[in-house]
């Protein structure tokens, strides 16, 4: 529990450094939620560790573990990403997600592992880091839109200081859905070679949802780069993508464990 409560409050002192420093302008300055995000970042990790050592047949991917586990891929991409010095705004939001996740997977939880072999375990990791890469994603399009309103509109809010240019994180957008896109083809190819079983186990209304997000963000790309799509299009696209995964993963694992209470 110790190790909760620490991780959960360096998240959010993280969380809390970034707003100060955007509220202050200082954004150049040396950055000292870096430190406390890390932190955070290695215990949230150590703790699923723990949990998969306790474990017999592998680690927890229940529904509250793997969301726990996407916030903690979400919590490391921001930072790697920040740490350069671009959108540091994202831990604004990533930080205390992964704090309020992790939190709610400690209280709820663990259950005991289905003992998948390691095909289905790396198609499982292969998914979840899709999941991470694209709700990052998700994030900066829900920002690229604030931001093109907020100049449009001519309303030169303080959190823009925390944004870099519009053509910068459009940019930074299209390079996370590209790695996304090529983390999702790969779960997709695992499930095609590894998983037995397809209609036994229920699988169907999954993999659909699951390659129309890919056509989706497939089609995002392709647009990109043929046709230049930018702006308002690439944003509708990007979020209903992400939702259509969403319902693929998380919508099913919740109504089979959470309503039907099946593993």
């Amino acid at each position: 529990m110790t190790l909760i409560l620490i991780a959960v409050a360096l998240y959010l002192l993280a969380a809390g450094l970034l707003v100060r420093s955007v509220a202050r302008d200082t954004g150049d300055a040396p950055r000292p939620w870096v430190w406390p995000a890390l932190g955070a970042v290695i215990l949230h990790g150590t703790y699923h560790l723990l949990v998969a050592w306790r474990t017999p047949g592998g680690p927890d991917m229940h529904f509250f573990a793997a969301l726990s586990l996407v916030s903690l891929g979400m919590a490391v991409m921001t930072l790697l990403v920040a740490i350069q010095g671009r959108m540091a705004a994202l831990g604004v939001v990533a930080f205390p997600l992964a704090a309020a996740l992790l939190a709610i997977y400690h209280v709820y939880g663990h259950q005991a592992a289905s003992g998948l072999d390691w095909r289905l375990q790396l198609h499982a990791w292969l998914a979840l880091l899709a999941y991470a890469a694209l709700a990052i994603a998700a994030l900066l399009a829900v920002m690229l839109w604030a931001q093109e309103r907020a100049l449009r509109r001519r309303e030169f809010h303080l959190w823009l200081r925390a944004l870099p240019p519009l053509t910068e994180l459009e940019d930074l957008l299209f390079r996370t859905i590209t790695v996304g896109f090529i983390l999702l083809t790969a779960t997709l190819l695992t499930g095609v070679l590894f998983v037995e079983n397809f209609l036994a186990q229920k699988l169907s209304h999954k993999t659909v949802l699951s390659v129309m997000s890919w056509l989706a963000f497939g089609a995002l790309l392709v647009g990109r780069w043929r046709y230049g799509w930018r702006g308002a299009k690439a944003v509708h696209w990007t979020l209903a993508a992400m939702v259509l995964l969403l319902l693929a993963f998380f919508g099913s694992k919740f109504v089979y464990e959470m309503v039907l209470r099946r593993a």
